[in-house]
């Protein structure tokens, strides 16, 4: 059989499947910087099971403050000596924190974004 009669439909037919997909959703959040999108992996690993930390949502520990709120109370960098040398609140329930040095830079940039 001619091979340009089996090549010329399949291409045609991928050309067509390729028009044929359906709309996609709205991309993912984009991050103003990788270091903020780090920042925010950090805090929901860290954070999250206490505090809302996206940018919308309620925390799961109605006490605990919501991160937007956080960066609309405090200036973002006057919480990097808290981060570095470990957090301590008035609330017993929240345990004291201390992270390392380039961490705390993209948990500022994240805080940042809000």
């Amino acid at each position: 059989m001619n091979r340009r009669l089996i090549i010329g439909p399949l291409i045609f037919g991928l050309a067509l499947a390729g028009c044929a997909r359906p709309p996609q959703g709205p991309p993912d959040p984009v991050w103003p910087s990788a270091s903020a999108g780090l920042g925010a992996a950090l805090a929901e690993r860290h954070c999250g099971s206490c505090h809302a930390t996206g940018r919308t949502g309620t925390s799961p520990f109605a006490a605990a403050p919501p991160f937007r709120e956080v960066a609309l109370r405090y200036p973002p960098s006057s919480l990097q000596e808290g981060l570095a040398e470990g957090l301590v609140t008035a609330h017993p329930a929240m345990p004291a924190f201390a992270f390392e040095a380039a961490d705390v830079n993209h948990l500022i940039a994240y805080l940042e974004s809000f």
